[in-house]
């Protein structure tokens, strides 16, 4: 392991097509000059067009993992997937935050596949609060940020300071501006405009936004700039191929 690099940490889901989950998370740290280590939530049966099944990991496994490598080494950043629930989620933290309070976590708040799988339901509002405020950056879709918080799009700045996170609204589903990202901090709201890049549909592409991130909030980046640079990352991976699964690079 290279001395001077910093290690991020994915805790997500098993995507064989390695268009989602660790496997894609490991290959956007690697690019991003970040050791990269993973703890699976999930292994599932899919490709990059259809999702067949799913097996979740159990809680006390994953927990042990995230104990053991913790214990071991200095971890920078977790950037965590799939999740079968906020209690599951909630442990995970918990036990993040128990051993190293100064590790930045980024939330990719999977709701559904985008074949429409439901892998969790928000049922319980304070305990998605309590959650939220042990994580300093989800990253939702239009889509998603209305499933967490319903009438966050008509009531933005209402919401805002009732949030006990930052929050990078992703624009591949907005309704006007395709393509512009709202970062939302706690007295500030950044607009991050899409380049003209010509953009492909990908697979798994906001689990890689959510991944380089978190690589360049391990490199010392500020969120503002970790989520710019990030997402002239993920321009550069949607343009790379007009197919579902998309190329790494960063130049």
């Amino acid at each position: 392991m290279s001395a001077n690099r910093p290690i991020a940490l994915s805790i997500a889901g098993f995507d064989p097509s390695g268009g989602a989950g660790v496997l894609a998370d490991a290959k956007t740290f690697e690019q991003h000059h970040v050791t990269g280590f993973g703890i699976l939530t999930a292994n599932t049966i899919q490709t990059e067009d259809q999702f067949i099944e799913i097996q979740w990991t159990d809680l006390s496994f994953v927990i042990r993992s995230v104990e053991t490598l913790f214990e071991r080494y200095k971890i920078s950043t977790v950037k965590i997937g799939i999740v079968p629930s906020l209690n599951y989620l909630n442990h995970i933290l918990s036990t993040i935050k128990r051993i190293s309070s100064n590790t930045l976590i980024v939330w990719d708040p999977v709701l559904k596949s985008s074949t429409q799988f439901e892998f969790m339901s928000i049922e319980d509002r304070l305990e998605l609060n309590h959650t939220l405020s042990k994580i300093d950056l989800i990253t939702p879709n239009y889509n998603e940020i209305e499933i967490l918080f319903p009438g966050f799009i008509i009531n933005q700045l209402e919401f805002q300071n009732k949030i006990p996170t930052n929050i990078l609204l992703k624009g591949g589903h907005h309704p006007s501006a395709t393509g512009t990202d709202r970062l939302f901090l706690k007295d500030e709201i950044i607009d991050l405009l899409p380049s003209d890049k010509k953009c492909f549909a990908k697979h798994g592409s906001g689990c890689i936004l959510s991944a380089a991130i978190a690589a360049n909030l391990a490199r010392n980046q500020s969120l503002e700039e970790a989520c710019r640079n990030a997402k002239t990352y993920i321009e550069k991976y949607l343009n790379s191929t007009p197919t579902l699964i998309g190329h790494h690079y960063v130049s």
